[in-house]
């Protein structure tokens, strides 16, 4: 199944969920965001929100600096 995520086509498996790609990018366990289709997903649905054929998906992580 084709997506997008953070502007680069890629391939993931059917039944792909948020958190499925959240772990995939990253092992911060805090400061991040994710939306799908522009549209922000609270943490607490990540486990349960399927990836569909073609969605936009954006994880941003927080950075800290001075």
């Amino acid at each position: 199944m084709n997506v997008i995520i953070n502007g680069e086509r890629r391939d993931v498996a059917p039944r792909t969920t948020v958190a499925d790609i959240v772990r995939s990018l990253t092992d911060a366990a805090g400061g991040i965001a994710v939306a799908v289709n522009d549209h922000v997903v609270p943490k607490a649905d990540w486990a349960e929100t399927l990836i569909t054929e073609n969605d936009r998906v954006d994880v941003l992580t927080a950075v800290q600096g001075g």
